[in-house]
């Protein structure tokens, strides 16, 4: 009996001498959490691109990071993200650079008229940019890719085919797109996405410069009439996806890998997102009723052409400050020849 009671005692402490030593098995460590801030709204394949993402890094860590997006501007307002991310405010974010204007000089090169004719070429060109520059004014975050819309044009709510039916009509726009507009010879009326279609119907303008996409994902197609094609004077706007630089170095090397494994992958799924959206849009505009007008060969030129100061003066703003903009200019200018061979 008392040797029973001895070999009893000896199973019970190594029971409890191996729970010490091993886990169980169902004891995991709680998910990194992360927020992520977007202004697009929910319903826009933008916001739906952000999620996927999300998702993609939840599952390619096995869960060991969860991200939670918050579209619609809820966690902070379009022209806020970047420094809500540097603030800490969200983990990660997405929005346009052009919403804080003069804050990124030197990767305003990718806004300028430099002909785009879709978003994959206009994204691609934009990481090529950075990293071919790297430049300083993103050295306080974390950048996961970065990323431009399709053609950049004219939408109103009268006719336009020449720049004498431009002159002086108010233009929504923002960032440097508001330069363009001017040297149209139209009132550039500065207002973020999310404020545009209040404005054009309440008639603060009376059209706007946007991708096509922005017809059916902001339903701007319901306050304008007419599409213009003015690709000799198009021009994208760049979008930046971001993390806050503490966060980023506070995750593990393995997860830090995965993600930037997925932002390659991200690069080329939201460059051709906006191509598809841009056909989607023009789709929705039809069912609308808008039309679709095209420049003559001549008349796309002199828009072209008036396009020229604005060059120049991107490139004396950015050498007066000591940046290359000579070179980035050059550069994305020889880029994007070859993206369009």
């Amino acid at each position: 009996m008392k040797h029973l009671k001895m070999t009893l005692l000896f199973l019970v402490a190594s029971v409890i001498g191996l729970s010490l030593i091993i886990p169980p098995v169902y004891a995991q460590k709680k998910p990194i959490e992360l927020t992520y801030s977007n202004f697009f709204p929910a319903t826009h394949t933008n916001a739906v691109l952000s999620v996927e993402w999300a998702k993609e890094v939840e599952k390619r860590t096995n869960g060991r990071v969860k991200v939670t997006v918050f579209p619609g501007g809820t966690l902070t307002p379009a022209a806020q993200c970047y420094d809500g991310v540097v603030k800490g405010i969200s983990d990660i974010g997405l929005s346009v650079l052009g919403y804080t204007r003069g804050r990124f000089p030197l990767t305003e090169v990718i806004d300028l008229p430099l002909g785009y004719r879709n978003g994959l070429e206009a994204t691609k060109l934009m990481n090529i940019y950075y990293k071919k520059f790297k430049p300083k004014e993103f050295d306080d975050v974390k950048v996961m890719y970065l990323h431009a819309h399709g053609p950049g044009i004219i939408h109103t709510k009268k006719p336009v085919t020449k720049l004498e039916e431009l002159k002086g009509m108010k233009i929504s726009c923002h960032g440097l797109s508001a330069k363009i507009i001017a040297a149209l010879g139209a009132v550039p009326v500065a207002l973020p996405m999310p404020d545009r279609y209040d404005a054009i119907q309440k008639g603060v303008a009376e059209g706007g410069a946007f991708p096509a996409e922005a017809l059916k994902g902001w339903k701007l197609a319901d306050v304008v009439n007419y599409t213009t094609q003015n690709f000799g004077s198009s021009y994208t706007t760049g979008f930046f996806v971001v993390m806050n630089k503490d966060k980023w170095a506070s995750l593990p090397a393995d997860i830090q890998k995965i993600i930037e494994g997925i932002n390659e992958e991200w690069i080329l799924k939201t460059g051709q997102n906006w191509d598809d959206i841009d056909k989607e849009g023009y789709k929705f505009a039809a069912s609308k009723g808008i039309k679709v007008l095209s420049l003559t060969k001549e008349e796309d030129a002199r828009w072209h052409k008036l396009m020229q100061p604005t060059l120049d003066n991107y490139v004396k703003v950015t050498d007066a400050k000591g940046l290359p903009g000579t070179e980035a200019l050059k550069f994305c200018q020889e880029e994007l020849k070859k993206l369009q061979k």
